[in-house]
């Protein structure tokens, strides 16, 4: 068989093997070694304030220990209701210290989607940023939560920032919590620095990493401790020139989505590095102020991120040569974004690709070797890939042709939270079954062609087109309705819904938008409306979105 050969070995740069030895330790055994080898190094820095890695384990612990004074115990869910601030990271690594499985909520959803998420996991705590307090608040009786920890923005702000916020930002720190509830830094202030005596075994779940797949209804995917470790180190591997105690990467990416708690995070842990926190990464003259203050080495992304920051006007008279390593994912990179961005900065701009189901990443080019352009690259030490039959799932298609993408390796995940049927389905024999259709050539590498699944991308965040149409036929007006994605250069893609109306009905555009804005996070919003008189649908009553991408696309092109 061709996929057995291994072509893409070739491509690997120098340093790379082929395979790599994986301890079987807990995820937060990076954080605990680094404190032990490098207690002084900047773990953290968030505006100015820096933690160490030795004060960084400290306060790990202590939050650990005041989750288990709440009654939190091994195997409980906990969700992470909160933004890129040391707060998540002390608190994702307490959740696992103490055994518990860590549940990261997206901060832009609103309260029916918080639930969801919630009620599926059957979370019991969660730990929540004071702006998003009214929300947990709102819907607290239509869940089972027991413990609710509220954390401010400010806490961990430089003195004088924080004397500023809290004059010029009255409104969030005035929030009031009920007399049940628990402010984090209270609970942490009585607690003790002592390590959990809690045994934990690499292939217990650390992660339910929430997903959206073609029915629209978010899937738990179950990661363990040691799929988070392996594709932390696959990661590390891949920047062959890493410096243990010297890099400095840009946590731009939200750390509740898989590529931002691995690539950023994770790796970030497993080298001693340093990890610089951006509270609004739509900064961009913060974000590239701070790039060359802290000399940034590494900065994984999106490519809306890269877009933005290559055709930032100014960007020019920033000093970003320090940057060596820029790793793309979460949608296609379109070539003209990589190029504009690697002339300004200098440095190594490559694609890859990956799934929440994989911890997440699989494929990227290599960082020295051919970046092919439109390509995601080879696949990662230890992952093995078949390109197979779109029908049937298992006669391999030979190279250049294109079918369905199957991975299998030791960053795959456990399974679906409590779904074990859809987990039979994606995983077969032992092959996860991407929904991806690819093609390689006859150098090893990978393209993505489509999506077997109906999943847009917008700003490397996924939205499900079925969630979207369902909440549009909840206005009155609406008989029916079809979402799909367009290409867009700065988001990836871009949402755009066709609005049947009930006979007798009239609409206008803003009025579906300002509506579904009250329903739906920000980024799953339509940017456009189209009004129809009907839907393309089969004989069967399946509706055929394609046709409808198909259309759009002729209209873009002028063909």
């Amino acid at each position: 068989m061709i996929y057995d050969e291994k072509i893409w070995l070739k491509q690997y740069d120098q340093g790379v093997p082929a395979t790599l030895k994986y301890p079987k330790v807990p995820l937060f055994t990076f954080l605990e070694e680094s404190a032990s080898k490098y207690p002084h190094n900047r773990a953290l820095s968030y505006l100015g304030n820096d933690i160490s890695y030795s004060k960084l384990d400290r306060l790990v612990n202590k939050a650990a220990n005041a989750l288990t004074d709440l009654g939190v115990q091994k195997g409980d869910r906990v969700a992470l209701y909160l933004a890129n601030t040391p707060q998540f990271i002390i608190m994702l690594y307490s959740i696992l210290k103490i055994g518990a499985i860590a549940v990261p909520i997206n901060p832009l959803f609103k309260s029916a989607e918080v639930a969801f998420e919630l009620n599926d996991s059957g979370a019991k705590t969660v730990i929540v940023m004071s702006r998003f307090y009214p929300i947990i608040q709102q819907i607290k009786e239509e869940t089972m939560l027991k413990n609710i920890i509220v954390t401010n923005v400010k806490d961990y702000f430089p003195f004088l920032t924080k004397i500023l916020f809290t004059l010029l930002k009255e409104k969030e720190d005035r929030v009031r919590i009920d007399d049940t509830d628990h402010w984090l830094e209270k609970l942490m202030q009585q607690s003790n620095d002592k390590k959990p005596d809690i045994g934990i075994d690499p292939e217990d779940i650390a992660l339910l990493q929430y997903t959206s797949g073609t029915t629209g209804t978010p899937k738990g995917v179950m990661l363990s401790h040691y799929n988070l470790v392996v594709n932390a180190l696959q990661c590390r591997a891949w920047v062959t020139d890493t410096v243990e105690g010297q890099e400095r990467v840009l946590g731009w990416l939200p750390f509740f989505h898989s590529f931002g708690m691995t690539a950023c995070l994770s790796y970030t842990m497993s080298c001693a590095g340093t990890l610089i926190l951006t509270p609004n990464p739509r900064d961009l003259s913060y974000i590239l102020k701070t790039m060359e203050k802290e000399k940034i080495t590494i900065m994984p992304g999106v490519p809306t991120m890269y877009a933005a920051l290559g055709s930032y006007k100014s960007v020019a008279k920033y000093d970003l040569s320090s940057v060596r390593a820029c790793i793309c994912g979460g949608a296609p990179l379109i070539e003209s974004v990589q190029k504009r961005f690697v002339e300004v900065t200098g440095s190594k701009l490559v694609e890859g690709y990956g799934l929440s189901e994989a911890s997440p990443v699989t494929h990227a080019n290599p960082m020295n070797a051919p970046n092919k352009p439109n390509s995601i690259g080879v696949p990662m030490p230890d992952t093995e890939c078949r390109i197979v039959d779109i029908e049937n799932g298992k006669d391999e298609i030979e190279v250049g042709k294109e079918g369905e993408l199957i991975i299998k390796g030791p960053q795959l995940m456990k399974g679906y939270w409590m779904q074990p049927e859809m987990t039979d389905e994606a995983i077969r024999e032992g092959w996860l079954h991407t929904g991806d259709i690819v093609k390689m050539d006859e150098e090893g590498y990978f393209y993505v062609v489509d999506r077997k699944k109906d999943i847009i991308i917008v700003k490397g965040l996924n939205v499900s087109p079925t969630e979207v149409e369902k909440v549009c036929c909840t206005h009155p007006k609406v008989e029916d309705a079809a979402v799909v994605g367009i290409p867009h250069e700065y988001k990836g893609e871009e949402i755009k819904a066709f609005i049947v109306l009930k006979e007798g009905e009239a609409a206008e555009a803003y009025e579906i938008i300002e509506y579904l804005r009250k329903k739906l996070a920000r980024f799953k919003v339509p940017s456009s409306v189209e009004f129809v008189d009907e839907l393309p649908k089969n004989v069967m009553g399946k509706l055929m979105r394609r046709l409808l991408r198909e259309r759009e696309m002729k209209k873009n092109t002028g063909l």
